[in-house]
Order: structure tokens, then C-alpha cells, then sequence
């Protein structure tokens, strides 16, 4: 496991290092094949060149929910960091580079005649440079920040039935029948599945783009959840989160962590391939949650409640 650390002369005045280091942990499940894909760069700089100075930490991770075979997932695996860092407005428009990197990425497998165009992926990234964080999903894959106990929600599902997607899927013309885009995919953003889009490409009802989410880290930021829906599909977020922080608390280990999530996701019998990568922002364990002395004959704390919702709900 890789260890990159940062202290920003205004973390130094808050006491906050920041420390990238992660685990993961895939199965097949239920399924016959392994169609999932993912990626874990604790150091950008080992995976591609940057050629040029960037902020530090900076790290790179990925998951990649396939299906109709492997090959788009295994394509955006490989390429989509490439794309990324080298496109013209990176780093400084990390955002439009993103967005262009999804593009292409969908594109250029188009295009790669040797591989099956009709197989398709969802795509969720997560992008560190220094204390920022970039969260670009395209999907029904989850990213869920744990936040002092708390889950926070980084991305949507793209879901064909969700409001904003089923409004943007029937404004380009496409079709929803029983919760699947045209009777076929449950998803309604994804990578390849280029037997739907036709020559439409990002512009078809099975969009490319990516949603985008950035965020500033602070020292209230534990860890990452990433996961494909089959751990989704089974277990809330803020169950994931506090299964976490517990583990993390008892071994402070993020690949003990993933591997405990998908051994649970297994346990409530899901139906799907699993993918989790756990991304640690701290070399230490979260630190006990303290209620204050003041309120714990009365009432218990917004976080105290998220935690014990997460447990009674099983979910």
C-alpha cells in the first residue's frame, strides 16, 4: 500500500495532514463472469506523466461496473487517466478535462475495432490533487464520503426512472420501459453500449457526461466509499460508512475495510458482480466520537443519530 502525506501551510495551522492510502476488494458474486473493473493510484506520478508539478498528494481511483462483457470496462480502466492528464485544460480546467476525458474515452472505444462496442461500463473517478477532490460519475456506481461518522453522498445514481434523468432521456427522444432505458439498460448513463447510441454519441438518450462533484478536504474527512451497485443495491450508505469507521477504528487497515463490505454485500445476498475501494485520508483511526457531557442526559448528537440509524436499519 502506497502512503502520500500533505500539510498545506493552512493545514498546518489547523494540525491536518492529509495522507492518501487505500484498499480494495472485488467478486464475482452471484454471477458467472467478472465484468467489473477498477483502479487505485495512492501516487498519480506512477501511473502516467505529469510533466509538470501538480499539488501533493496527488492520486487517482476508479471503478468500473461493466456489462454486456468486460471490454468498455477494461478500456476506461486503461485510458481514462491518460485522457485526463492529457487533455489541454488539464490542470487547470481539471473540470472540462474530466468531462472532454469521458468523451473521448467513450469515443476512442467506439472506434477500437478489436473490441465489442456493444459491452458498456459505468464510470465513477475520484480525482486528489492537494487537498481537493474531484468526484465525476457516469452511472449507477456510488461515491460516499464519511464525514466524523456521517455519509455524505458524492454522486447520483443514473437511474433511467430518477426525475433529472428521465426528463434529459425524454427531451433527446428516448424511451423508459419498466425502469430501463429502452427496455434494456438499467442504467442511463454509461460508457460504449454503442448498439444504443448509434451516431449519436453524447448526445444520445445514454449519455457519456459525467456529473461532477468537487469538494475541499478537511480534517472532518475520514475516508472514501467507492462501489458498484452491487453493494449499493443492499446496503444504504450510511450502513457502508459506519461498518467502515468501525473497521478502521479496530485495524485502521482500507483493504480489511473493502473486504469486509463486499462479505456483507455477499451475506444480504446480492445479485451482482462487487467492486469497493476504500480511500483513507489519514495515516491514524477515526477518533472516538465524543457526546458532550451537557447533552447525554437529554439528546443525542446529529452524528450519534446518523450512526445509530445506520445500525438499527441494517441497511
Amino acid at each position: 500500500m502506497n502512503i502520500v502525506g500533505l500539510k498545506s501551510s493552512t493545514e498546518e495551522k489547523s494540525n491536518f495532514s492529509l495522507v492518501m492510502r487505500s484498499g480494495s476488494c472485488s467478486d464475482k458474486g452471484p454471477k458467472q463472469y467478472m465484468e467489473d473493473e477498477f483502479i487505485c493510484a495512492d501516487i498519480l506520478s506512477e501511473c502516467v506523466d505529469l510533466g509538470e508539478d501538480l499539488p501533493s498528494p496527488a492520486a487517482f481511483y476508479g471503478v468500473f461496473d461493466g456489462h454486456g462483457g468486460v471490454d468498455a470496462a477494461s478500456f476506461a480502466r486503461k485510458n481514462i487517466l491518460k485522457f485526463i492528464v492529457e487533455d489541454a485544460h488539464f490542470p487547470c480546467g481539471i473540470k472540462k478535462a474530466v468531462k472532454c476525458a469521458f468523451v473521448k474515452a467513450d469515443l476512442a472505444f467506439r472506434d477500437a475495432s478489436a473490441l465489442d462496442s456493444s459491452s458498456g461500463t459505468t464510470a465513477l473517478i475520484a480525482l486528489m490533487l492537494g487537498s481537493s477532490m474531484l468526484i465525476a460519475n457516469a452511472g449507477d456506481s456510488r461515491a460516499v464520503l464519511g464525514k466524523r461518522g456521517r455519509a455524505i453522498e458524492l454522486s447520483k445514481d443514473h437511474k433511467p426512472n430518477c426525475t433529472s434523468e428521465r426528463l434529459r432521456i425524454e427531451k433527446l427522444g428516448g424511451v423508459i420501459y419498466d425502469g430501463y432505458l429502452y427496455g434494456q439498460l438499467s442504467v442511463a448513463r454509461a460508457l460504449g453500449d454503442w448498439h444504443i447510441k448509434g451516431s449519436k454519441g453524447s448526445k444520445s438518450p445514454l449519455s457519456s457526461e459525467p456529473e461532477l462533484e468537487e469538494i475541499v478536504l478537511t480534517e472532518e474527512d475520514e475516508f472514501l466509499i467507492m462501489g458498484c451497485d452491487g453493494l449499493w443495491d443492499v446496503m444504504s450508505s450510511q450502513c457502508a460508512v459506519t461498518m467502515v469507521r468501525r473497521e478502521l477504528m479496530q485495524h485502521n487497515d482500507p483493504t480489511t475495510c473493502a473486504k469486509v463490505l463486499v462479505a456483507e454485500a455477499l451475506q444480504r445476498n446480492t445479485c451482482d458482480n462487487l467492486t469497493v475501494v476504500v480511500v483513507c485520508f489519514s495515516k491514524d483511526p477515526p477518533s472516538k466520537i465524543e457526546i458532550p457531557r451537557s447533552y447525554r442526559r437529554r439528546s443525542i448528537s446529529a452524528e450519534g443519530l446518523d450512526l445509530l440509524k445506520g445500525v438499527l436499519n441494517g441497511r
